[in-house]
């Protein structure tokens, strides 16, 4: 048997080289002579530096940088042969950056992402690749915009305060010193969402940031604002562009003031560890992320997998986290063959997370055993 095990990662848990790791010492219990190909996927979100790294090769760079509440840390982002940095948004604004309790998309910033860019920049890239997915931040990226030169002000003069709910106030914007639209930018994402309304960055993804329900409204307002004084300014309206909302609505601020080209992170992924290839070669595809839902359907990589994988004709299991039920909807036609939750037993989220390689182990290691045991019925 030839298996291709190409999963995301899982949020907060597992990278996705982990998730191969403890799918195929599941899988390998019951058929320990399978011939596996460990290929762990992103999809321009949290591990995509790593697993284009694992691709092409390149060299990490760390630097010093401010995370989402503005406190210095380590960051690195990715320098490859030909010049390009890859970075992505997530080493220096993402949600694992911050704990539980610390959670605010109100108060977060993505000045930590600015940093990176100038970072990369001043060590010679002259072309940028920036992933996004996984913010703590619903700042527009002004945050960003603010390290890389930009000033904003209220109504009264006064500079404004950091973090998305600040956007509300915001009256004028001073783009100071920003030169930064002669080095190309591509911006790998696979969301969809525009920056504000019922689909936007503020009421789609900030609940799991932090945001409680009267935030959501604030933030949504805030970001509105935001795009509506951009235009006053003279700037192009991207606010319903499609990845205007990623990330917090830092597609927003790429788009409009870094002449940025929106790509799919995953198909650049793809392409780059050539995934069509290997599931060609492959009898079986399992891949997985940490919970398949709606946001699944938008060209996540699970989707995108088995998508690839049908399309080849070739059986395809996903193994998740946890399953959201609204996907079985007639609405929706699902490319895989199975779906597996791993998750074994209801407890708290830290023992939870603490526990995926081991729930992922076991998820694999009964699959396996069902296989084997449809073929001796067979």
């Amino acid at each position: 048997m030839k298996l291709l095990i190409a999963p995301d990662s899982f949020k907060e848990s597992l990278a996705a080289s982990d998730v191969c790791r403890a799918i195929q010492a599941g899988f390998c219990e019951v058929f320990p002579n399978a011939n596996v190909t460990l290929l762990p996927m992103a999809d321009g979100g949290e591990g995509t530096s790593e697993v284009l790294a694992f691709a092409l090769g390149g060299s990490w760079h760390e630097v010093l940088v401010h995370d989402p509440l503005l406190r210095p840390i380590r960051a690195r982002y990715l320098m490859l042969g030909n010049k390009t940095a890859l970075i992505e948004t997530a080493s220096a604004c993402g949600l694992p950056l911050l704990a539980s309790i610390e959670r605010n998309p109100m108060l977060t910033s993505s000045f930590g992402v600015g940093e990176l860019i100038n970072a990369a920049i001043n060590n010679g890239a002259e072309r940028l690749i920036i992933g996004l997915g996984g913010s703590a931040t619903n700042d527009g990226g002004a945050g960003m915009l603010q390290a890389l030169g930009m000033k904003f002000f209220d109504g009264k003069g006064q500079l404004l305060k950091t973090g998305g709910g600040a956007l509300i106030h915001l009256a004028r914007i001073d783009s100071g010193d920003f030169a930064l639209k002669d080095i190309p930018i591509g911006v790998a994402s696979d969301v969809i969402n525009p920056l504000c309304g019922e689909l936007g960055a503020s009421a789609i993804f900030a609940p799991q940031k932090g945001a409680r329900a009267a935030d959501i409204i604030h933030l949504d307002n805030s970001l509105s604002n935001f795009a509506s004084v951009v235009c006053n300014h003279g700037y192009r309206d991207f606010q319903n562009a499609q990845g205007a909302g990623a990330a917090g609505g830092l597609g927003f601020a790429l788009l409009t003031f870094l002449n940025a080209q929106m790509q799919s992170g995953f198909e650049i992924v793809a392409g780059s560890v050539r995934l069509a290839e290997h599931i060609k070669n492959a009898d079986l595809v399992i891949t997985g992320e940490g919970k398949l839902d709606a946001q699944s359907l938008m060209g996540k990589v699970a989707v995108g997998v088995a998508n690839i994988a049908k399309a080849q004709n070739k059986p395809v299991i996903a193994i998740c986290g946890g399953v959201d039920n609204a996907i079985y909807s007639q609405e929706n036609e699902l490319p895989f063959d199975v779906i597996l939750p791993s998750i074994q037993h209801l407890d708290s989220p830290d023992i939870v997370f603490a526990s995926t390689f081991d729930n992922l182990k076991t998820t694999a290691k009964n699959l396996a055993a069902a296989l084997k045991l449809s073929n001796t019925l067979a």
